[in-house]
């Protein structure tokens, strides 16, 4: 779906521009500009969720611009801008991770905001200039919003598609990795599904599709761990509770197996030609296939339409509470947080020192570093820096022919959005090359300006933010990051017992053991993020790497001991383990 958002936001970005052409006020770009980067958001949503989230961005955008902008209009002082500019910088980075906005996260709005507050400025112009900001995010709502008409249930297609595909790659492979992709798509693919509004036929086609990807994952999670009898699971870190939790799952389904053995609970688990099969089928223009039905997935689709009526109500209070826990103390938001700021500002500090009169790029550069540990951070600052100084040569090549006539400006400024968002996805270094041209072009709608000064502020900038960016990275270390995977551990813990409790039961009820395979999921999920971000995020204590491992693996046990419960795919022997 690469095409998408790049189509998105050219489409958002021409029609704001060539009305102000049409009015001969092109002068006034950045400001729908603002609006018209909104399109780039939400395109992994369904289109009720995106129009919610889209909304939200068009909101937080018009307030960022409106600090900005009122900001430029009281104070000429460029160290007082960047104080603003890193403080706005570090509250939408947080803000963003807190909410989970996925890509393209918050550089955009730094980006954006942090050009406005050089933009010379009057109070009684912010105003109408927002104004332009809300039109322009109008559109882009329109742009994102509109292909629902075409094809309503698309963002769930794909999700069902990728999580197809990944239960396919893990059972042709079955490994660490492969099975938590295949978990992560799995568990998307519900959410999305939970989140696209009342269930139509196609929806509950790809539920139907789903269920068949998570009973391969989770007869594979059967056939990768034979032969546990015996050995210990745990460590000195905690494996009393694994243990116990692994022997109560182990009891668990050896009574499933005993209970069902004579209703015949035959194996349906499609194999991988098949499910790649569906999610080429899925993903495509046609019908969605219709798989043959596995056992339980009655029970499964009742526990999802109970869980779909309980989020219509908590949605909003749980999106509250994610804003308010990033916010706390304690949270390990709050470090990379202040990296952010600490580092937008001393690159704008330092450049202003050097003598760049407009500082705004180093802020850019700096903010767009942040990752969620050093490690990719680090990585990011290296593809970034080789990016914008590739990308400052290709602006000096097109820059005559920009200048030739105001529509080659507008063509030329639409080519570089759409090649960012094309390539950024796929390498972020090659999508760069893009971006500085776009975003050096977008100065020329206020007039020209020497091409020897623009290329060597920002080269200038980009070094300065790149080195003082990361510096910040390695110094403000975020220890928090192990106490996050010691949650994400004892959480895991609790819903794998809970899992247990409820496997173990005589008669569970379809709602509460279909919510409590889905929430382990979840936890497991959460584990792995938590994992990988403590494992690349220098000066920290040792991980309990191999408590990691076998939480991971118990949990994904337990998940196939619920799915053998629910009848999704056949018990495992006797002797076989959970």
């Amino acid at each position: 779906m690469w095409f998408k958002p790049a189509l998105s936001v050219v489409v958002a970005s021409a029609v704001p521009n060539l009305a102000l052409f049409a009015f001969g006020r092109l002068d006034l770009v950045m400001y729908t500009m603002a609006g018209s980067l909104c399109a780039l958001y939400g395109h992994s949503l369904p289109y009720a969720c995106r129009a919610r989230t889209v909304a939200g961005v068009v909101v937080g955008m018009l307030i960022g611009m409106a600090i900005s902008l009122v900001a430029a209009s009281l104070t000429d002082s460029t160290a007082a801008l960047i104080a603003v500019g890193a403080l706005l910088a570090a509250g939408q980075k947080v803000l963003c991770d807190a909410t989970r906005i996925g890509p393209p996260g918050p550089v955009i709005f730094t980006f954006v905001t942090s050009a406005a507050l050089f933009a010379p400025q009057h109070l009684g112009q912010v105003p109408g200039h927002l104004a332009l900001t809300v039109a322009a995010g109008a559109v882009s709502w329109l742009v994102t919003v509109g292909p629902a008409l075409l094809r309503r249930e698309g963002p769930e297609r794909r999700a069902t598609a990728r999580a197809l595909a990944a239960a396919a790659a893990y059972a042709d492979d079955p490994g660490h990795r492969t099975r938590h992709a295949a978990a992560a798509a799995v568990h998307t693919a519900w959410q999305t599904l939970l989140a696209a509004g009342r269930p139509t036929p196609v929806r509950r086609e790809l539920e139907r599709l789903v269920v068949h990807a998570e009973a391969a994952l989770a007869r594979g999670a059967l056939s990768a761990h034979p032969g546990v009898h015996g050995r210990p699971v745990g460590d000195a870190h905690g494996g009393g509770h694994a243990r116990t939790a692994d022997r109560g799952s182990e009891r668990a389904l050896t009574a499933v197996g005993t209970r069902t053995g004579d209703h015949e609970l035959e194996a349906r688990v499609a194999g991988p030609d098949r499910l790649r099969a569906w999610a080429r089928q899925t993903r495509a223009r046609g019908p969605v296939p219709t798989p043959p039905p596995a056992p339980g997935t009655a029970e499964e689709l009742f526990g999802i339409d109970a869980e779909r009526a309980a989020r219509r109500t908590a949605g909003r209070r749980d999106a509250r509470r994610a804003v308010l826990r990033a916010l706390a103390p304690g949270s390990p938001l709050l470090p990379i947080a202040a990296r952010a700021l600490i580092g937008c500002a001393l690159a704008g500090y330092v450049s202003m020192a050097v003598g760049v009169g407009r500082p705004y790029w180093a802020i850019v550069t700096a903010a767009s570093l942040y990752q969620a540990n050093v490690t990719l951070s680090w990585n990011r600052a290296l593809q970034r820096t080789l990016g914008n100084l590739l990308g400052v040569l290709v602006f000096a090549a097109v820059l005559p022919v920009s200048r030739t006539s105001s529509l080659a400006l507008i063509g030329c400024c639409l080519f570089f959005n759409f090649a960012a968002e094309a390539l950024i996805t796929r390498n972020y270094w090659l999508g760069s090359i893009a971006v500085t041209p776009m975003a050096l072009l977008v100065l020329e709608f206020g007039g020209t300006h020497p091409a020897g000064e623009l290329i060597g502020d920002r080269v200038l900038d980009t070094v300065i933010g790149a080195a003082v960016g990361i510096l910040a990275a390695m110094v403000v270390t975020n220890r928090r990051a192990t106490g996050r995977l010691e949650r994400a551990l004892a959480a895991t813990d609790r819903a794998r017992a809970h899992a247990v409790h409820v496997i173990a039961a005589p008669a569970p009820a379809p709602a509460a053991l279909d919510a409590a395979r889905r929430g382990l999921t979840g936890s497991l999920v959460e584990l792995r993020e938590a994992g990988d971000t403590a494992a690349g995020e220098w000066w920290q204590r040792a991980l309990p790497e191999e408590h990691i491992l076998e939480a991971e693996q118990a949990g994904h046990r337990t998940l196939a001991a619920t799915a053998t419960r629910q009848g999704l795919i056949a018990p495992a022997p006797e002797n076989g383990a959970v």
